[in-house]
């Protein structure tokens, strides 16, 4: 019986400490053009506090960005593409960022 009670103990504990902070998924349209755009845009986003996952879709040019709503959140993310010269919905680039870009990555590169 004893042995019941410490295994049902042991399984509640380990559920209690499992459970997973929220996570937000939010979706930004960006100006990328390229693959290195995807590249930049990519890393810029995986590397911001809380970021779990961040993906560039080129062809729709849609950032799938799944991030902990405690740890960041969607204005941070978006101010965080501007500063390296991308468009982020409405939050237009940062024009001395956009001008650090390779010329392919500016606006009209391609």
């Amino acid at each position: 019986m004893k042995t019941i009670i410490s295994l049902l103990f042991l399984c509640l504990g380990s559920m209690a400490f499992s459970q997973k902070r929220p996570l937000d998924t939010l979706y930004i349209k960006t100006s990328a053009l390229c693959q290195d755009c995807k590249q930049r845009i990519e890393s810029t986003l995986n590397y911001q506090k809380g970021v779990k996952y961040a993906e560039l879709d080129l062809e729709t040019k849609i950032a799938t960005v799944i991030f902990k709503r405690k740890k960041n959140n969607a204005s941070a993310l978006r101010q965080a593409l501007s500063k390296v010269g991308y468009d982020a919905d409405e939050l237009k680039a940062d024009p001395n960022a956009v001008l650090l870009l390779p010329k392919c990555c500016q606006p009209g590169g391609h």
